[in-house]
């Protein structure tokens, strides 16, 4: 989240665009790439090495033997991208004025101070309704299954 939030400051200072802004229109549709879909992966990409190294020696450091680090990384990385589709998807369908689930005024705002900003309540509700599915995917496969499936692999 912060580093969305410092994405969208440094790409509205520093850049004049925001998170509406067209970045490329995806070809054959009516449809476009927003800053604010380049602002929610880069965070992503932060976020999800950040979260990684924090569950692989901390919450589940006692989960078993642990396999080597790109064994693990990996398969956390392609569930992370998969909540991230997902997030990227409620984002914009929490900031498109013609969506039934877009954060309307008068409390959600594209200007103003930052606790009314609609794309940081969007990239945090987004960011919230994802995260239990991909913690307990992370738990059972990335940190469980590949640990046992390596464990079995040394031990023979």
């Amino acid at each position: 989240m912060a580093v969305f939030a410092l994405c969208s400051n440094i790409g509205h200072h520093f850049f004049g665009v925001d998170y509406r802004t067209v970045l490329f229109p995806l070809v054959g549709t009516g449809y476009n790439v927003r800053f604010g879909h380049l602002f929610v992966w880069i965070g992503f990409a932060v976020a999800v090495t950040w979260n990684f190294l924090l569950n692989r020696y901390w919450t589940f450091r006692a989960e078993g033997a642990r396999a080597p680090f790109l064994r693990e990384y990996l398969p956390f990385f392609l569930v992370g991208c998969v909540a991230n589709l997902v997030t990227t998807a409620l984002f914009t369908a929490f900031t498109n004025p013609t969506s039934p689930v877009f954060l309307s005024e008068p409390w959600m705002t594209d200007d103003g101070v930052f606790w009314t900003k609609r794309p940081y309540w969007a990239q945090a509700i987004a960011i919230i309704l994802t995260m239990p599915i991909n913690f307990v995917i992370n738990k059972l496969w990335t940190f469980r299954a590949v640990r046992r499936k390596h464990a079995a692999g040394v031990g023979a």
